[in-house]
C-alpha cells in the first residue's frame, strides 16, 4: 500500500502562507502573523477556496495511486501552528523569538501563557472535507506534544513533560472525536522524536500514548519521525538527526500502542537491519525524497524497497515519502508519486 504523510504544494489561489515558501530570517514577515490577515483577505470564499485546494490535493494523489491521502494540510501555514490556534493558552500576538530544531533556525514562535487546553474541535471538519473528494479512506493529520513545545515558546509551564502531558489531554480530544466521525487513519507528527531520542524516551512516549488514550481499535494509530526539514529544495548538507536515533527509540515504538510508523530512508539511508526491531508495528518506508528535484527512477525505489523486504514482511510495509511534499511543487510532487506507486504496484 501507498500513502502520503501530510503537507502537498498549495495550488496557487489558495493565497495562505506557508512555511515552505517564505524564507527564513530576520527581516522576513512571519506566517504565523500572515496568516490571520490572508484569511480575511479571502473574505466570504475562504471556505470554497480551501476547498476546490483540497479536492486538488485528494485527487492528485489519488490519480497518481496512493491508497491513504491526506488533505494536503493546504489550509494550515504549518501542521503545528494551525493547530495550536484551537488550544486555549497559547498568544499569536505577542510571539517570542527563539532558536529552533536543535538551533537549526530561529523564528518568532506563539508564546505559552497559560493553562493549554482544547478550545474547539476542528479536525473533524477538515477530514469529511477532504474525505468528500475519494472513497479512499483520508489520512488526518496533527503535531504531537513534544513538536508542539519545541516549536513555541513557553512563558507558563518551563516544563515540557507537564506542557506536553495537558497538550496530549487537548490533542486526545480531536483523536476521539475524529474516531467517532469515521476517520480511519489518524497521524500524530513527532520528528522531534529522532532529534531528542532520551528524552522522548523519559516522557514523550508517555504523552503520545496519552493523546491516543481511548482510540477503539478500528482506528489506525500512526506517528511520523522524520529528521528535519531542510529550508530549501536541493540543500544537500542541512541539520539532520542523528542517524542512530531511529534504533534508540525503536524498542520504545515497538512497545508503545503505535499501529504505523514513518521513518524516512531516501534522503538518507537507514541501515535496514533497523525494521527487524518491528515485529507488530507497520513501517511507512520513505521511499522518495522530499528535498532533492532529482526525480527517483521506478527501478531505484524498487530495489530499496527489495532490499527493505529482506527484513520486514510485506503486509507491514506501506511504501510513503519522507515526508510532506511542500517544497517540490505540483509537478516534482506528481512525478515522484507516481513512480512511487509504480514501484509499489511492482512488487
Amino acid at each position: 500500500m501507498t500513502t502520503c504523510i501530510g503537507a502537498y504544494p498549495k495550488p496557487d489561489y489558495v493565497n495562505l502562507p506557508d512555511w515552505f515558501n517564505i524564507p527564513a530570517g530576520p527581516d522576513t514577515a512571519d506566517p504565523t502573523m500572515q496568516w490571520s490577515a490572508a484569511m480575511a483577505a479571502l473574505g466570504d470564499d475562504a471556505e470554497d477556496i480551501i476547498t476546490r485546494g483540497v479536492g486538488e490535493a485528494v485527487r492528485d494523489q489519488v490519480d497518481a495511486g496512493i491508497d491513504i491521502p491526506t488533505d494536503g494540510e493546504i489550509p494550515r501555514e504549518n501542521y503545528i501552528h494551525y493547530h495550536c490556534r484551537h488550544i486555549e493558552g497559547f498568544d499569536f500576538t505577542n510571539l517570542t523569538r527563539r532558536p529552533v530544531r536543535g538551533g537549526t533556525y530561529e523564528a518568532n514562535l506563539p508564546t505559552v501563557t497559560g493553562p493549554v487546553s482544547a478550545r474547539d474541535t476542528f479536525l473533524v471538519h477538515d477530514w469529511r472535507r477532504a474525505q468528500s473528494f475519494t472513497d479512499r479512506p483520508v489520512k488526518i493529520t496533527m503535531p504531537g506534544p513534544m513538536t508542539i513545545w519545541d516549536t513555541n515558546a513557553d512563558a507558563y509551564y518551563h516544563n515540557p513533560r507537564k506542557l506536553g502531558a495537558d497538550l496530549a489531554v487537548s490533542l486526545n480530544r480531536e483523536v476521539l472525536a475524529l474516531a467517532e466521525a469515521g476517520c480511519k487513519y489518524i497521524q500524530i507528527d513527532e520528528p522531534v522524536f529522532a532529534r531528542r531520542p532520551q528524552e522522548a524516551l523519559d516522557y514523550g512516549f508517555e504523552n503520545l500514548e496519552r493523546a491516543f488514550h481511548g482510540c477503539p481499535d478500528q482506528v489506525m494509530r500512526v506517528v511520523h519521525m522524520c529528521c528535519g526539514y531542510p529550508d530549501r529544495l536541493d540543500h544537500p548538507d542541512y541539520p539532520k538527526a542523528d542517524r542512530e536515533a531511529y534504533l534508540q527509540i525503536a524498542g520504545a515504538i515497538e512497545a508503545s500502542s503505535i499501529d504505523m510508523v514513518s521513518l524516512e530512508d531516501a534522503h538518507r539511508h537507514n541501515d535496514l537491519k533497523l525494521l527487524e526491531h518491528f515485529h507488530d508495528t507497520t513501517v511507512i518506508f520513505g521511499a522518495v525524497a522530499i528535498a532533492k528535484s532529482r526525480v527517483e527512477s521506478v527501478d531505484e525505489i524498487v530495489a530499496r524497497l527489495e532490499q527493505a523486504l529482506e527484513h520486514i514482511d510485506k503486509n507491514r510495509l506501506i511504501v510513503a515519502p519522507d515526508c510532506g511534499l511542500g517544497l517540490l511543487g505540483r509537478e516534482l510532487s506528481l512525478a515522484k508519486l507516481k513512480n512511487m506507486c509504480t514501484a509499489a504496484g511492482m512488487l
